[in-house]
């Protein structure tokens, strides 16, 4: 099968920053390649229009078209003509998109497209209880209506997409999925003397990360010499319109627990298996996710992970058999469970092996492969 992925990102030095979308297509992609099937990927937003191929994967890098008030349309009409060529000429069968702003509404390919929901903006907005702007829910809705099918990350987000958009449209869950060829633990268990709470991915509000500091405070009263390291892209705060959230935590933080706080800053994408190797506990206090890479990346590395109740989160963690699931605004509980954790190696190795266990089975990105195959010739 010959199958195109349109996307804002992916993680490729020839394309830039990537965000949790970019990477769940990358392990998506690369299986799909492994499995013999063709991949395309189509990367709007870029500096300038090119193609390249590597590791057996096209790229088409398309620069957005620039002319004030019609920008939205032309450039939407120029990823179609590729598209259509593309299809014409038999290199792609189907195309898959993002929710994310709608950017397939008013796109009229010659081939089937669908939609794979990691989480629109008016999804987000919705669990972060700001406003969307009308545009972006009037392309969501409209991309929406007009695909020919639908895969949610998470049950949780196709059926609350559904409400927002007041859309009864049928969806097929597929959850994200990791390599576990290449995040696997070389290591058994962390002898750490400084034990080590680790979070990963981006630095904003939406994530937890004004609930986090409050949260070691309490882990760094209780066990002084823990310590907490931080590692991704630092973002503006849409609340306060501050362009750092770290600025916006480091106040909140203790003046004894700020000792032991390290922000790393972004990492290249290679060697972030490294840094979670480290760890002794991963933490993810998030409000706004859909179905997070970053949670598979820390269990497929056998890694006890203490992360928010919100929405998805029973469907990736059993709290209590491979993880703590806790509400991000309850500080005294999420420290008590990081806090009970770096006090019993026994219990984070046993739920590291679970983990892992619950990532081969239900999330390696070559059952995640098969079941999108199935799902694009059900379309086809």
């Amino acid at each position: 099968m010959k199958i195109a992925f349109l996307t804002p990102e992916y993680p490729h030095p020839e394309i830039g920053h990537s965000g949790g979308i970019g990477t769940s297509i990358k392990h998506l992609a690369e299986a799909l390649v492994i499995q013999g099937h063709d991949v395309v990927l189509l990367v709007y937003g870029q500096k300038r229009d090119h193609q390249f191929k590597d590791d057996g994967i096209q790229f088409y890098a398309i620069k957005n078209v620039k002319l004030k008030g019609l920008s939205w349309y032309l450039t939407k009409k120029k990823i179609e003509k590729l598209i259509n060529t593309l299809h014409s000429k038999k290199i792609i069968d189907i195309v898959e998109a993002p929710d994310w702003t709608g950017i397939s509404s008013f796109i009229n390919p010659t081939c089937p497209i669908v939609i794979r929901q990691n989480g629109s903006d008016t999804y987000f907005c919705h669990l972060e209880e700001r406003k969307v702007k009308f545009i972006n829910f009037f392309f969501e809705k409209k991309a929406l209506k007009d695909c020919d099918g639908i895969i949610s990350v998470s049950a949780f987000t196709g059926q609350l997409t559904n409400k927002l958009f007041q859309l009864k449209r049928q969806f097929t869950v597929i959850p994200n999925g990791i390599n576990t060829e290449i995040f696997k633990s070389e290591i058994q268990h962390n002898e750490n003397e400084n034990p080590i709470m680790l979070y990963f991915g981006t630095l904003i509000r939406k994530k937890g990360l004004l609930e986090l500091p409050h949260i070691f405070n309490q882990v760094n009263s209780k066990k002084p010499n823990a310590r907490l390291v931080l590692i991704g892209k630092d973002a503006s705060d849409i609340k306060t319109g501050n362009n750092s959230t770290w600025s916006l935590m480091k106040p909140l933080f203790s003046e004894e627990a700020f000792k032991n706080v390290d922000y790393k800053g972004s990492v290249p994408y290679e060697a972030m298996k490294n840094h979670i190797e480290t760890a002794d506990v991963c933490v993810f206090p998030t409000f706004a996710e859909a179905l997070p890479v970053s949670w598979l990346e820390a269990m497929a590395m056998q890694k006890a992970i203490v992360a928010s109740n919100v929405g998805w989160g029973p469907e990736v963690i059993d709290d209590g058999v491979n993880g703590f699931l806790v509400n991000p605004n309850d500080h005294n509980s999420f420290a008590d469970k990081i806090d009970g954790l770096l006090n019993n190696k026994a219990l984070r190795r046993q739920f590291g092996v679970a983990a892992k266990i619950k990532i081969e089975t239900t999330f390696d990105r070559k059952i995640i492969a098969e079941k999108s195959v199935e799902f694009y010739e059900s379309i086809l």
